[in-house]
């Protein structure tokens, strides 16, 4: 019972780490980079679908992303969907494939994107906190249904507090290594 209630924090927590990771990933550094995009959604026939199941995109230089429609209608709609989008990039068609020449950041803009990664961070750390604290809720109340003793409810709390340690400890790794790419000049 013990081992389960772990196991399943820890599961939740591996899923906040990576959600923290994937949500970083769509944070602008200055590099172009695929996962900038890809996630952005697109009106698609009345329903919000994500570029990358509309186009290929692909990076040929270091500061341009070229994005190609598998549907050529969808060219407008995806540059619509680029412009009311808060990445600040202003798309060039040609008619075949949408470029976004990403221009190099400001100190400024550095300085607010790193803000940011901050702010998620902390709301992952928060996801954590949260798994924590609902696992320790189900052993406390598996210990007043007797399924469990005392001392199993304290090393099952002193379990859980080691994991949310490992995995706080992961996030800020994650946070300080994006830190790091976004002040790079």
């Amino acid at each position: 019972m013990l081992k389960d209630a772990c196991n399943e924090a820890e599961a939740r927590m591996k899923g906040a780490v990576q959600s923290l990771e994937e949500d970083l990933s769509g944070i602008r550094t200055g590099r172009a980079s695929p996962a900038l995009v890809e996630k952005m959604p697109v009106e698609y026939y009345g329903s919000p679908t994500p570029l990358q199941q509309l186009a290929s995109i692909s990076v040929p230089e270091a500061r341009m992303l070229v994005i190609r429609p598998f549907d050529g209608s969808t060219l407008k709609t995806i540059e619509r969907a680029i412009l009311a989008s808060d990445l600040g990039l202003t798309p060039n068609n040609d008619g075949k494939v949408i470029r976004l020449n990403l221009p190099p950041l400001t100190e400024e803009r550095r300085r607010d994107l790193v803000k940011l990664v901050h702010n998620r961070l902390e709301d992952a750390r928060v996801a954590v906190r949260n798994v924590r604290r609902d696992s320790i809720k189900d052993l406390r109340e598996f210990e007043e249904e007797k399924l469990i003793s005392e001392d199993e409810l304290a090393r099952g709390e002193e379990e859980l507090q080691k994991l949310t340690d490992h995995y706080i400890e992961v996030m800020n790794d994650v946070g300080v290594h994006k830190e790091k790419e976004i002040m790079e000049v």
